[in-house]
């Protein structure tokens, strides 16, 4: 179905719900949430305990940048009782439906939490920033307080469990924060350059001092040309670079091309593994929290371009799946 028929749709849907179909919340049931994104279901299933039941429309391997809804992610977000996104353009196609949507109940962007002046400017899209927060774990910080902030305004008796969860996961992302700058400043200064599939990881530079290409720019909808392809050959080849690295929601096409055409000029760069940047790891194993999806991209990062980290991780999680 194209967009205007799901918008179309979804106004029905409104209409019938607005008009009593929609069966209101008991108060002693959990809220019922929908997240966009696998690093927002996180934070908010993390802080939310018990207290509520959280869908996340897009899981491992989806790109958000291109994510359109379904009829039966319509469903679920019209009858939910508060639906969390990242915000910032990350689900550009959805925000069309979400700005309609959030005319019904709340419908939050934790992404937008991050105070402007901590944001990154996009270069191609005038007046947006890039969307990638969750790429420097102290920004993610704010997505975590914003849930928590969130929640306790939906559910105020909850106030006390939600306050003592995230507590406890700002906790854990103290730890996470530590060993990515100790494990990152491992890698020598002039190996510092991260080549990926398209440009996720501007948070991710700024945060370690890493100098970050991006095949695609902030938004897999941009194309990467020939020209663009061609510089990049002629950086990696120039500065000796030996390692590149492909992503979990993007395809490989544009890296298998670096490759082919640095071979072609008689260098030799290899895939340094892949990494998580717009969805995190499989649903029940470690690379499918936040927590597991960045420290394997640390580890990942650091071992590829010679510094020192473990192959399991912080804590030894990561050669468990």
């Amino acid at each position: 179905m194209s967009l205007t028929g799901l918008v179309l749709l979804a106004v029905g849907t409104f209409a019938a719900f607005s008009a009593g179909s929609a069966p209101a919340r008991a108060e002693d049931k959990p809220l019922q949430i929908v997240a966009t994104v696998s690093m927002i279901g996180d934070a908010v299933s993390r802080v939310a305990g018990d207290r509520a039941e959280v869908r996340t429309l897009m899981g491992e391997g989806v790109d958000p940048h291109l994510y359109r809804q379904t009829q039966a992610d319509i469903a679920a977000m019209v009858r939910a009782d508060v639906v969390f996104w990242n915000g910032l353009y990350l689900e550009a196609q959805l925000e069309e439906f979400l700005e309609r949507l959030a005319r019904q109940k709340p419908v939050i962007a934790l992404g937008e939490a991050v105070p402007v002046g901590e944001r990154i400017a996009s270069v191609a899209y005038p007046d947006r920033f890039d969307p990638h927060i969750w790429m420097d774990p102290t920004l993610f910080r704010h997505v975590i307080e914003a849930a928590r902030d969130a929640l306790i305004d939906l559910d105020p008796e909850g106030a006390s469990i939600y306050t003592a969860n995230a507590d406890d996961y700002l906790g854990e992302l103290d730890g996470l924060r530590s060993y990515a700058k100790d494990a990152l400043a491992s890698v020598s200064r002039d190996r510092r350059v991260l080549v990926t599939a398209h440009d996720a990881f501007g948070y991710f530079g700024r945060a370690y001092d890493f100098e970050v290409v991006g095949v695609q720019g902030l938004s897999t909808e941009s194309e990467a040309g020939l020209q663009q392809i061609d510089r990049l050959v002629d950086l990696i080849v120039e500065r000796e670079i030996t390692s590149i690295f492909v992503e979990s929601s993007v395809s490989e096409r544009n890296v298998r091309a670096l490759i082919e055409g640095a071979a072609a000029r008689g260098h030799e760069v290899t895939i340094g593994g892949q990494l998580f940047s717009d969805a995190m790891g499989p649903a029940g194993t470690y690379q499918g929290t936040y927590l597991g999806m960045i420290d394997a991209n640390v580890t990942t990062i650091t071992r590829a371009l010679g510094g020192m980290a473990p192959e399991g991780g912080m804590a030894g999680r990561l050669v468990e799946s």
